[in-house]
């Protein structure tokens, strides 16, 4: 079935991460979950989007340079 909920032991599995770290983006409210009584659940689709919008692109030196001159 593809939509399971995840629990915090398989997010930090897929992020590679503690089940500690999940346990902390869930207490700072920087990952979307579910409660089911004392249960915290994941969507998968909560997790790639976490992943999504923590992504960061990389930069090369001219665009550094650019952006330094552009601060002072």
């Amino acid at each position: 079935m593809d939509d399971e909920l995840l629990t915090a032991d398989e997010v930090a599995a897929r992020l590679r991460a503690t089940p500690r770290f999940v346990r902390r983006l869930v207490s700072e409210r920087r990952i979307e979950f579910v409660k089911i009584g004392r249960l915290v659940r994941f969507d998968p689709a909560a997790v790639v989007h976490y992943i999504d919008s923590h992504r960061v692109a990389p930069t090369d030196r001219a665009a550094i340079r650019a952006y330094v001159r552009g601060a002072h």
